[in-house]
């Protein structure tokens, strides 16, 4: 392949990590090469932008911008504070208008407006989720918790994973004002904790992963009568027994969109379904041992023949191959040393 693309690995840098690591990807052996680093404190979660222009992240600050070189190195823009406690997940619109954080700790999405040159210009709006969700097996009591915030495909709505109350709240936005209005609510089942939300490449169905039921509840979506609607065809088990501990954390489609990745934390695995674009069921087809411990976020490279698994516990970034044919993945390439390393992103350089 004669295209180019790095890597950006968020990390908590409360140990050794330093922020933001960039890394060349080698897409024929699915090798990743360090070659910088965007010091941040603990730039937990990260996006880039639609345009390529712009990584936005997580900071103890608030949200920080950085404009994307040439070559793919981060030069830091500015940082903003986002009205609450520190935010876990960041979205941003195709045409760099708004930021959207969510907050696992206060609950809460804040809608960030930014400037024509990438910068955060501050805090258009912002809404706490309330509520409690008690559990019918007295296993569980929680409070509102923002896991992800996800865009609709057609940008008309937000969609925001609350891990605490066992919803995702869909969420009207007016780009013209700023605004936000709560319009719909999926119900995910009891004792679920929905942590991660994609939707099919083709925009017709929405993939929500539940961290404590282990499992993908499949959505059809669509909008009608300027409302979006939501109908829930299927329940696909992510994991073979039910268990709390095992902990389906991230999520990540092929480029193609006919393959969805699964990171398992307590299981210490990644699990690949195939995708009916027809129907957007899933199917299961494998299930990985990630060689390390907690892997908290992955990347399907170009090609769909590698994938990259940042495993947080065990401070390493490993890749495996794979073969679709005959169903397994095997590890390749030494592990890479990153330290607490906690999301990972792809940009296709120019």
């Amino acid at each position: 392949m004669s295209e180019k693309y790095v890597a950006y690995v968020g990390t908590y840098t409360h140990e050794q990590s330093e922020g933001i690591y960039v890394y060349d990807i080698d897409l024929k052996t699915g090798v990743l090469t360090e070659r910088s680093v965007a010091y941040i404190n603990n730039p937990s979660y990260l996006c880039v932008s639609n345009d390529g222009k712009y990584v936005y992240s997580i900071a103890d600050e608030g949200v920080a911008a950085f404009a994307i070189g040439a070559n793919g190195d981060l030069n830091k823009i500015n940082q903003a504070w986002i009205g609450g406690m520190r935010g876990c997940h960041v979205e941003v619109d195709s045409k760099n208008r708004f930021l959207f954080v969510g907050g696992y700790h206060d609950g809460r999405v804040t809608m960030m407006k930014l400037n024509r040159d990438g910068s955060i210009r501050g805090i258009a709006d912002g809404i706490f989720h309330q509520g409690m969700a008690i559990s019918a097996t007295e296993r569980r009591l929680d409070h509102p918790k923002v896991t992800c915030v996800k865009l609709t495909p057609d940008e008309r709505f937000l969609c925001a994973a609350d891990y605490g109350l066992n919803q995702v709240k869909v969420y009207e936005i007016d780009y013209r004002v700023g605004k936000l209005r709560l319009v719909d609510i999926i119900r995910c089942g009891m004792d679920s904790a929905p942590r991660a939300l994609r939707f099919s490449k083709n925009g017709k169905f929405c993939y929500i992963l539940t961290e404590l039921a282990n499992n993908i509840e499949v959505y059809k979506y669509d909008v009608k009568d300027n409302e979006p609607e939501f109908e829930k065809i299927q329940d696909a088990k992510v994991c073979d027994e039910e268990n709390f501990a095992y902990a389906s954390s991230s999520m990540a489609l092929t480029f193609d969109g006919n393959y969805l990745f699964i990171s398992i934390d307590g299981l210490n695995e990644v699990a690949i379904f195939s995708v009916n674009e027809e129907t957007g069921l899933l199917e299961k087809l494998q299930s990985t041992p990630c060689s390390g411990y907690f892997p908290k976020s992955l990347a399907i490279l170009p090609g769909n023949e590698f994938y990259a698994v940042l495993n947080h516990d065990s401070d390493e970034i490993r890749t495996f191959h794979v073969n679709y044919k005959d169903n397994y993945s095997l590890m390749v390439n030494p592990p890479i040393a990153c330290a607490k390393p906690n999301c990972i992103r792809l940009h296709k350089l120019s």
